[in-house]
């Protein structure tokens, strides 16, 4: 027994070094912010910011597109014809849908 204690370097004897190794193991490895869960958090933390500049992006083109309509009375009428098949009185519309 002696001789395998003599074979371990004096630097990993020592106590203070071996707590250190230990507590360094169970922060990277076993803890529950370990790196490998830091790891995922920071890659959907970069997907969500993505996603959030898309959405302030689209939030920026409605409100010019609102605008536009609020002061186009030609634009409004063309938006309610073509995406709401509204129509005037005594007007027929005819819907064509191509195969």
């Amino acid at each position: 027994m002696k001789q395998l204690i003599d074979k371990i370097p004096p630097l990993l004897r020592n106590f203070y070094v071996l707590s250190t190794l230990f507590f360094l193991a169970w922060l990277l490895f076993f803890d529950s912010n370990d790196i490998i869960t830091q790891a995922k958090l920071s890659r959907k933390q970069a997907e969500l910011e993505k996603t959030k500049s898309f959405y302030e992006l689209k939030i920026e083109e409605v409100k010019s597109d609102r605008e536009a309509l609020l002061n186009n009375d030609d634009l409004l009428e063309k938006l309610a014809r073509e995406k709401y098949f509204m129509k005037k009185e005594n007007e027929d519309i005819f819907i064509v849908v191509e195969d």
